[in-house]
């Protein structure tokens, strides 16, 4: 699946991913609809850290989250 282009069903993918990585239990913060497609570039820089740091530890799991939150609309 190629990520490069800012879609809706990329951001969706994304922020669904992030979510399983993070361990989100509460879904409804993690919701794609809430994000802004304009900051897509910025949420793809996160996932792909997430993608190659693999093991993450609680505080670094709730600076993710805090992050992804100034993406929020």
């Amino acid at each position: 699946m190629s990520l490069e282009e800012a879609t809706q069903d990329n951001l969706s993918y994304i922020i669904n991913d992030m979510a399983d990585k993070l361990q989100v239990v509460n879904r409804s913060i993690m919701d794609p609809e809430d994000y802004d497609l304009a900051k897509y570039d910025e949420i793809k820089s996160l996932h792909e850290v997430i993608q190659m740091k693999g093991q993450l530890s609680v505080s670094e799991i709730q600076v993710f989250v805090q992050e992804l939150g100034n993406y929020r609309k």
